[in-house]
């Protein structure tokens, strides 16, 4: 089973995320690139949730989109 979210869900929250949490995606992209270099999907959600308090939904969305950006540069 795959870890990521469905393109609809994935949007959803991809737009939401401002008003929820008061940061832009970049804010949480880079974040997420300052990190620890985690390399599991479910690892680099932990650490979002649990180093920043983002919530779980949020979290996978920022990661998976990090995945998608980063597969299209590669591509």
């Amino acid at each position: 089973m795959s870890p990521y979210l469905s393109p609809q869900t994935h949007q959803s929250l991809i737009e939401r995320i401002p008003k929820a949490t008061g940061h832009d995606l970049g804010h949480w992209l880079a974040r997420l690139n300052e990190g620890p270099g985690l390399l599991r999907f479910s690892e680099r959600v932990g650490w979002l949730r649990d180093m920043h308090g983002l919530p779980h939904r949020f979290a996978a969305a920022v990661v998976q989109e990090a995945d998608l950006r980063r597969h299209a540069i590669q591509v």
